[in-house]
């Protein structure tokens, strides 16, 4: 009988061998990825990669298709469209699609009466009618219920970008999801439905007013409009025109989504620990019903005439000065973009490149850099350079344009080419590591229509390139009569003008309400993920002794990472932090500095003098069969560096000059204020070398600092294929621990400030928007018994889109792009916890924000399904968390900090499953609700509700010379 039955089961098992489907797929012979490229019967490409050092998987899930095909009459529609790709489908985001559909249809058509109407009362009162049908609508929506199903599967970063050729979805997920991820992903392209529509046009019209006071951005549309004339390229920018944000098209929207979301319009990219034989069934399963579109096709435009005479054209902001010049090349496939890329590293890399050494180590600018920009239809070289202060920009460009006529002519170092392509293989080579830098890869080769053969290949075919060849392609295609170029000056931009907030009704979160789909999903139970932690007794070598060292062999490849870390740090004695940018410009006796940049360049190996509030670290790292010679020049640059007071005078007039430039920044002026908010007036902005002590110190004394740093107590982390003990003898011949110590030094940590009261602190900044940042310290100390508590909170309350902050005040009130809160944990053992809020919004929706903010801080919003969701999320997160390499010295390191002798997302994964929403509710009274608050807004005090703001205390104005300390 157990015969028979093994014999029919062969029989069975040879059946279901023969109906197999196959699935072939290319590759290229030894591509160290081991990309595999797949197409089903529908077009649908799939790009596979496996790497095993984690249990996650890099997803990008990329649309051939961006704000190039925008409608000429909608643009900024490609954008919009991916935002709405988060609403749900016809199976998730709903309790009863055939109730909802009806309303949603009525909302569309009521859309595009909207946007042909001009007269502004009749605006109003339709725009009131689509508010009431919305509201009727969202009895029936479940808002980021894609979020959610992100949570249950454990996904991290789930976000999306639209650019010029491409919408691009991405996730990171447990490995063990991939039939989860694919079951999601396949229904949310195949059956996309739009809701929460007005909402979410408000958000992207905060993200249209981030914009407005981002002087790149501006530089950006201006500089693509002189590239390319009559293209949409040049002609409509990817967030949009105003006039087009205010008058959207529903109906545009699906009709770019039939045409455009289609299986032969898009790539599935993975990258992760997988085995293809499994993973490839299941995307055919969930994926290959997908219909094809055969009539998918994008808009043509005539070629471009060459650009014959230089064209310029200026923007105006409150930003740093600037230039940009760009010349234009063939589509972003053409071979002509390998030497296009090279010689962008050629003119500058960081280190030795002929911006580098010529005009940033003389510190003729401020900065100068090159990158190239591919794009499918065009390509470009882009130079970029900031004045000094009191330099003008044609100056700047006089400069920039000399250094290019060198590369013309053959003036630069014969070694040079090749020390960029040894550099390309060893940035490369970092890169593997790296899950979503190869899927990266992946949608570039897609969207590009790169073959992978060319992808794989092109280190090789930069390695064949000589120096003629560039200088002949150099005075062919880069020359002083064929660019474009964009001014950048300070002034009032007098052409950027902010939305006005319209009168949207709260739709409901709903946050109790479940689908069935994520019911579904939820309750599934793939094979689990073991958690692995660190064992600080097992991953890594301690060696004690008078030079304390941290040790763990890599057996993957030959690349290294030497750090000295020290334990003082800018508290303990300023004059560290200008010492470290001085010596980035200085040599020895035996070698000039850009003799020593081009030695070290040339060994594929770079170092970083890093300071921070608390430490120093001299970071080393590259190739590692070069480690003692690029050790022994960067130790003798440390202790033998020869000082040059003319570029010390130089150096603290940049200084001061960057000091200028950063109070004219939006982003910057807000994390000064935020840090002086939370640390009082002395913080690590604040507590600075003044102008005249800059001048006064004498540089020897510096580099006095840097020749005896070694002296100070400090540990050794090594993580590299050396043995330890070749490490040693390396180490003992070539780190000089010698010098003089008269005392050891120690740091006056900046200590972050109680709350006892509530305060409102405003400085000024002129910009349709504010930041806003909410601060809450009672001086709670930490204790690690508590760590799990806080992470849970975060991930239920305000740390990503699944939660509380983001649901309510973008989901249902549209009142910002960006909003947030965050219970901080302190890195230091013996320090305060603290909570934050944060916010960018526009001027008008202040209040809302606050008091919006205040409702769900003071009543928690209590939701069962949504406290058990973010608790597996953050299981299955931790669960498939892995630390590698020289992650496992730093966890080590940071341990200490806290007084711990192990991983602390141990203690988290095992505390986390007793946890309940009565821990959360809990700890969240006793630290958050009805606490005193020190707002911290920075914005235009004309724009704002002042009065109102005032009735939440007196308001404290405080100045940029306050929150910068000059």
């Amino acid at each position: 009988m157990n015969r028979i039955f093994c014999i029919i089961a062969a029989i069975a098992v040879s059946a279901m061998a023969l109906n197999a489907k196959e699935y072939n797929f290319t590759s290229v012979q030894g591509d160290v990825t081991g990309t595999r490229i797949y197409t089903l019967e529908n077009g649908l490409k799939v790009y596979l990669s496996v790497n095993k050092e984690r249990p996650r998987i890099s997803s990008l899930i990329a649309v051939g298709t961006g704000s190039r095909n925008d409608p000429a009459e909608t643009t900024g529609l490609a954008h919009y469209l991916e935002h709405l790709m988060f609403k749900g489908t016809r199976q998730f985001g709903t309790t009863d699609f055939s109730k909802e559909e009806p309303l949603l249809n009525d909302i569309e058509a009521r859309y595009e009466q909207y946007r042909k109407v001009t007269d502004p009362a009749t605006r109003t009162r339709l725009y009131h009618e689509i508010d009431s049908v919305s509201q009727l609508a969202a009895q029936y929506n479940i808002p980021n219920e894609y979020d959610k199903l992100m949570a249950a599967i454990g996904g991290q970063g789930s976000n999306a970008y639209t650019s010029n050729d491409v919408t691009c979805y991405t996730e990171d997920i447990p490995a063990n999801e991939v039939e989860n991820w694919a079951r999601i992903q396949s229904d949310r392209f195949m059956n996309m439905v739009i809701r929460g529509f007005h909402t979410e046009l408000e958000a992207v019209y905060e993200e249209y007013n981030i914009g407005l006071a981002k002087d790149q951005w501006k530089m950006y549309d201006a500089l693509y409009a002189k590239l390319f004339p009559g293209h949409p390229y040049g002609t409509q920018t990817t967030i949009g025109t105003q006039e087009h944000l205010k008058n959207p098209s529903i109906t545009n929207i699906k009709n770019y989504y039939n045409n455009y979301y289609c299986p032969n319009n898009v790539a599935i990219c993975l990258a992760g620990d997988m085995d293809p034989d499994k993973v490839m069934p299941i995307i055919d399963k969930y994926f290959g019903s997908w219909k094809a579109n055969p009539t998918c096709s994008r808009p043509e435009y005539p070629a471009l005439k060459p650009i014959a005479a230089p064209s310029d054209t200026t923007v105006t902001g409150q930003e740093a000065e600037f230039a940009v010049m760009a010349w234009r090349f063939g589509r972003g496939n053409s071979l002509q973009c390998d030497t296009v890329e090279v010689i962008a590293d050629m003119l500058a890399n960081g280190t030795a490149g002929i911006f580098d050494l010529n005009l940033n180590q003389t510190m003729k600018v401020q900065s100068a850099t090159a990158f190239p920009d591919a794009l499918n239809d065009y390509s470009s070289l882009v130079v970029m350079a900031e004045p000094n202060d009191g330099q003008s920009l044609q100056d700047v460009r006089t400069l920039v344009l000399g250094e290019i006529a060198k590369l013309r002519s053959g003036d630069f170092d014969d070694n040079l080419l090749a020390a960029v392509v040894n550099n390309k293989k060893l940035q490369f080579l970092n890169s593997l590591d790296d899950n979503r830098s190869r899927t990266n890869m992946m949608v570039d080769a897609f969207i590009n229509g790169k073959k992978w053969d060319d992808v794989t290949s092109k280190l090789s075919r930069m390695e064949g390139m000589t120096k003629k060849q560039i200088v002949d392609f150099a005075r062919h295609h880069i020359k002083d009569n064929n660019f474009v170029c964009v001014n950048k000056v300070q002034g009032e931009d007098t052409i950027a003008k902010k939305i006005d907030k319209p009168a949207i009704t709260p739709i409901p979160s709903n946050r109790d309400f479940q689908s069935q789909f994520v019911a579904d999903v939820i309750a599934s139970k793939p094979e689990p993920i073991q958690p692995q932690f660190v064992d600080f007794n097992k991953d890594l070598t301690k060696v004690d002794g008078k030079q304390p060292l941290l040790y763990k062999q890599n057996t993957d490849n030959d690349l290294f990472s030497l750090t000295y870390q020290f334990p003082f740090g800018y508290s303990a004695d300023k004059r560290y932090d200008i010492a470290i940018d001085y010596l980035d410009f200085l040599g020895t006796n035996k070698m000039s500095a850009e003799d020593f940049k081009k030695a070290l360049y040339s060994l594929a190996c770079d170092y970083e003098l890093k300071i921070t509030e608390e430490n120093i670290y001299v970071n080393i790292y590259g190739l590692n069969k070069n480690m003692p010679a690029a050790l022994k020049l960067i130790e003798d640059l440390m202790h033998n560096a020869k000082a040059d007071n003319e570029a010390y005078s130089s150096l603290v007039d940049m200084v001061m000059k960057m000091r200028a430039d950063a109070k004219t920044n939006q982003e910057q002026c807000s994390a000064h204020l935020r840090t002086y908010g939370i640390y009082g007036p002395r913080n690590v902005y604040t507590d600075i070398l003044t102008e005249q002590q800059l001048r006064d110190i004498k540089p020897e004394q510096l580099l006095d600092l840097l020749k005896n740093l070694n002296a100070q107590p400090h540990t050794v982390l090594y993580y590299g294929p050396m043995a330890l003990n070749d490490l040693q003898s390396c180490l003992a011949a070539n780190h000089n621990t010698s010098g003089k110590v008269r005392e050891r030094l120690h740091n006056r940590p900046y200590i972050a400030q109680d709350t006892p009261i509530t305060e409102v602190w405003l400085a000024p900044y002129d910009a349709k928007n504010i930041y806003m940042t909410q601060y809450c310290n009672l001086a709670r100390r930490w204790k690690p018994e508590n760590a799990a508590t806080i992470e849970l909170f975060n991930e239920y309350f305000g740390a990503g889109m699944n939660t509380i902050v983001f649901q309510e005040l973008r989901e249902a009130r549209g009142l910002a792009y960006h909003a947030s809160a965050m219970y901080s944990q302190p890195s230091v053992r013996g320090r305060s916890e603290y909570a934050t809020t944060y916010v960018i919004t526009q001027n008008d929706k202040m209040m809302d924000c606050i008091n919006q903010f205040k409702c769900i801080i003071d009543t928690l919003p209590q939701s069962e399904k949504a406290f058990n969701l973010a608790k597996e999320s953050l299981l299955k997160q931790l669960a498939s968390r892995r630390v590698t390499k020289m992650g496992v010295l730093n966890t080590y390191i940071n341990a200490q900090r806290r007084g711990l002798d192990y991983d602390i997302y141990q203690k988290v994964y095992e505390d986390l499953q007793g946890l309940t929403l009565n821990d959360l509710v809990n700890f969240e009274q006793a630290t958050m609700a009805r606490k005193p608050y020190r707002y911290l807004i920075l914005g235009d005090e004309k724009e704002l509700d002042m009065k109102s703001l005032g009735k939440i205390a007196p308001v404290r104005r405080i100045t940029l010379e306050d929150i910068f300390g000059y």
